[in-house]
């Protein structure tokens, strides 16, 4: 089974706190229904999409990425970072939310492709979008090759969205 793993963490014993309109809310990103599921999806051709056999995740590819994201954010510091799942916390003041658009299997070029558009909220209510892609070329479509790669590539994502919310 596939999972994602941070490759940037908070440290044993780091601490965060803020205002809940300083708090930064990641929000589970919204997915078309070929990545609601547990399987890892191959893109075959414009129109067809299969999934990889034998490659199954732990958990919904969105909540998997969202917990990336987050800890992404978090190993950055300065802010506290907390998910939509933590309900019991007061709305933050801002927001991480967005769309998962590709995390799998291009079977036309060989690679493995994370694309997410991302949207920001401010505790004004200004808004702001931006596109994120990582592609990682000469994977084989087996689960031993395309996991290592779809950790990589939502890895690279995840801190490009980071770099971006910290400017």
């Amino acid at each position: 089974m596939l999972t994602l793993t941070p490759a940037q963490s908070a440290p044993a014993g780091s601490t965060a706190s803020s205002s809940a309109a300083d708090a930064l809310m990641v929000m589970e990103p919204e997915t078309d229904q070929h990545l609601a599921v547990l399987r890892v999806p191959v893109q075959v051709d414009d129109a067809n999409i299969a999934y990889l056999q034998d490659a199954l995740w732990v958990e919904r590819p969105a909540r998997l990425f969202r917990s990336l994201l987050a800890e992404t954010l978090r190993a950055e510091g300065g802010r506290l970072v907390l998910e939509d799942s933590e309900a019991s916390v007061p709305v933050a003041g801002n927001r991480l939310s967005g769309r998962l658009i590709a995390m799998g299997y291009d079977a036309r070029s060989g690679s493995v492709v994370v694309r997410y558009d991302a949207i920001r909220t401010g505790p004004k209510g200004d808004v702001q979008t931006r596109r994120f892609e990582s592609v990682v070329p000469g994977v084989a479509p087996v689960p031993a090759q395309v996991g290592p790669a779809l950790n990589k590539a939502a890895n690279d994502v995840a801190a490009q969205v980071a770099e971006w919310m910290a400017g």
